[in-house]
C-alpha cells in the first residue's frame, strides 16, 4: 500500500487493542503461531490496524518490526478496514492491454485514495488484482460481488453516482421540506 496508513480514533484503538487480547489468550506465544494469530486478528476486526500488530509483538516477544514485515508482505492482510463497498480493479493482461490502468486511475482520483486504501468516511476500499477470470470482458472492475465490465472513467462515474443516489435515499426526508 502506498498513501494514507489508518488511524484509528483513541476509543477505537483501545476497543481494537482489548479485542485482540482477548484473541491472544487461544494461542501460544510461540513464532510459528504469528500467522495464524495475524489472521484471527484480521477475521475479527477486519483489518490489522498498528495497534493490533503492537499487541502482538508484546505477546509473541516478536519485535514490532517484524510483525509489520510480516503483515505487509502478504497479501492476504489488510492494514485498512474493509469499506462498506469494495472495488477490486483488475489489471491482468487482458485488463491492462484494454485499459485497466485507466480504470484504477479513474477509481483513484474520483475516490481520493490509493490502490489498497480506505475513504476516510470508510465508504468504499479500493485494491488492484492480478486477474478476475474475465479477459472477454476487459477492462474489469469488481464493485462488491458484481463484475463491471469494459469499466472506463464514464463508467465508474455513472456507479459512483449511482451509489451516491442510494445513499441520498436512504436519508431521512427532512420535515421542513
Amino acid at each position: 500500500m502506498t498513501g494514507k496508513v489508518w488511524q484509528s480514533s483513541p476509543a477505537a484503538a483501545a476497543a481494537n487493542r482489548r479485542a485482540v487480547k482477548a484473541l491472544l489468550r487461544h494461542f501460544s506465544p510461540a513464532r510459528r503461531h504469528l500467522i495464524p494469530m495475524l489472521q484471527a486478528v484480521q477475521a475479527r476486526l477486519g483489518f490489522i490496524p498498528a495497534e493490533a500488530m503492537l499487541e502482538v509483538a508484546g505477546f509473541s516477544s516478536i519485535p514490532a518490526v517484524e510483525i509489520y514485515e510480516v503483515v505487509t508482505f502478504y497479501n492476504q492482510f489488510r492494514r485498512n478496514p474493509p469499506g462498506r463497498h469494495s472495488v477490486r480493479v483488475c489489471l491482468g493482461t487482458a485488463c491492462h492491454m484494454l485499459g485497466g490502468y485507466i480504470a484504477l486511475d479513474a477509481w483513484q482520483r474520483r475516490l481520493e485514495i490509493e490502490s489498497g486504501e480506505t475513504t476516510p468516511d470508510r465508504e468504499f476500499d479500493l485494491d488492484r488484482v492480478a486477474c478476475v477470470g474475465c479477459c472477454t470482458l476487459a477492462p474489469v472492475s469488481v464493485v462488491d460481488d458484481a463484475t463491471v465490465a469494459r469499466c472506463d472513467p464514464t463508467r465508474v462515474d455513472g456507479l459512483l453516482l449511482g451509489f451516491e443516489q442510494a445513499a441520498n435515499a436512504r436519508k431521512p426526508r427532512d420535515a421542513a421540506a
